[in-house]
């Protein structure tokens, strides 16, 4: 036989934990008006939109392979002992200095926005150094 006074405490404090769940939802509710409200005022930025924007994007991962593939060819070339691999990469990175600066500066740009940085930021990380 089940004591009732267990079965009443058992209850109340499932209505406890369901009350304090939807006061966590409404008070989660009422933070994130406060924060559109300060995003449309200018006070913050959208950066939270922006990376619920880009949860399920792949091209972070992407410009990452696309960056990274000189250096996998690289490796590649040592470890094979590929002369042909070791005098493209070499070919490779020397038509990649002669670029024009601004071809590198957007690319950089570019780069720098897909994980979140401005322009802007990227220049005064070099003037700091």
């Amino acid at each position: 036989m089940i004591p009732w006074g267990l079965l009443g405490q058992g209850l109340k404090a499932g209505l406890a934990i369901y009350k304090n769940k939807k006061q966590a939802e409404v008070a989660m509710s009422e933070a994130a008006i406060v924060h559109a409200e300060k995003m449309k005022r200018g006070e913050i930025e959208y950066s939270g939109q922006i990376a619920q924007n880009q949860k399920n994007d792949w091209k972070d991962e992407f410009v990452l392979l696309t960056i990274s593939s000189p250096l996998f060819l690289l490796a590649y070339s040592v470890f094979a002992e590929d002369e042909k691999m070791q005098q493209k990469i070499d070919l490779y990175f020397e038509k990649l200095q002669q670029m024009p600066w601004w071809i590198v500066g957007l690319w950089v740009s570019v780069v720098a926005a897909i994980y979140g940085l401005k322009a802007t930021d990227v220049i005064n990380m070099n003037k700091n150094k």
